[in-house]
Order: C-alpha cells, then structure tokens, then sequence
C-alpha cells in the first residue's frame, strides 16, 4: 500500500516543463549580412549560367551555325542560276567547269547581302556596288576580297565522298551523280581574291 501511496503521489504531482530556449531575432547587421551574401550568390549563380548559355552554342540542323543536308536534286546544273538559302545566308552555286562551291551570301565591305543579277550573270551587292562571278571571285567595287564559302562535304551515288580543302577551292564533281551535300555553316572560309 505504501508504494501504491507513493505512484499517487508522483502522479499527483504536475510535470516539470522543460526550459524555454529564448531565441533572439537577427540583429540589423547580421540580417544585412545574410541579404548581402543571398544576393552575392544570386548574382554569381546568374552569371555564371549566362557565360554557360552563350559560350556553349547549340546550333540545330537546318539552322544558321549548323549543317545544312541536302540533295542532288536541289544543286542547280551547270550554267543556271545559283540557288539562294535565305534561311543558311548562303548559295549553291555550281561553276562551269562542273565544280560546286557553296558561298557565304555576305558581302565582305560591310555585310550587306548581294543578289544574283541574271542579266549579268554575276552577283552584285545593292548598297555600294561590289560585283562577284558566279564562283564568289571579286570583279569589283569596294569590297577588300572575294566571297567567303563554307566547309562542304558531296556524297556521290557511287558511294564515294569529296569535300572542301582548307583554302575553299570548288569541289570537282568529275560528272558524278550527286546524292547529298552538308553544307557546315559553322565553318566558313574567309577567301583573298583567289578563284
């Protein structure tokens, strides 16, 4: 009975209540010092993304920058017409002695776009007048050099390839069939008034 008296006891007793850890606000200065450092890391975090979009591009097929695939069917024969991508800034241009060249459709005085003029076979820049052949060669205005071209690799239907050399001659294509052309708009070749 005693022990029963004293767990009465014990229960009748009220609980003790832990002790109460006061926690104080921030002071001005601490809390300026965490805004300081929340804002530091924001900004480091935001450029450093920016740096990573912009150094790193990600050119698409089919988009300026990237490659460009197309078919025998879409090279113009010899004598016509060069064939314009608006969308690549370039030209299919197939020369007369059965060469391709795929040239960058950029003048090289100040980066206005020529235009094939058919009369005068020839392409011809509508702001101060340079003039280039067929094969993106200077004839003449104030441009300082030729039409610049792009890194081109022909497979032919033999299963054989050919590309562009380092200097941006025309690709010999020796009467062979064409089966696709990449043309690499990432690549360009700056020409100094060579053929």
């Amino acid at each position: 009975m005693a022990t029963a008296s004293v767990t009465k006891a014990k229960a009748a007793q009220p609980a003790q209540a832990e002790p109460v850890v006061e926690v104080s606000a921030p002071t001005r200065r601490e809390f300026l010092y965490y805004i300081w450092g929340a804002s530091m890391a924001l900004i480091l975090g935001q450029a450093t993304a920016g740096l990573i979009w912009f150094a790193l591009p990600r050119f698409k097929e089919g988009e300026f920058g990237g490659t460009f695939t197309f078919t025998g069917e879409d090279v113009p024969e010899v004598g016509d017409a060069p064939t314009n991508i608006p969308s690549g800034r370039f030209w299919l241009s197939r020369l007369e002695d059965d060469s391709f060249v795929a040239l960058y459709g950029v003048c090289t005085h100040l980066g206005c776009l020529p235009k094939w003029v058919e009369t005068n076979t020839r392409f011809e820049c509508p702001c101060h007048g340079s003039k280039y052949e067929l094969n993106g060669k200077w004839i003449e205005g104030p441009a300082p050099r030729s039409l610049d071209r792009f890194k081109t690799t022909i497979t032919f239907e033999d299963g054989s390839t050919a590309a562009t050399n380092d200097d941006g001659d025309p690709i010999p294509l020796e009467g062979k069939r064409i089966r696709s052309i990449a043309v690499n708009t990432g690549a360009r070749i700056r020409r100094n008034g060579q053929v």
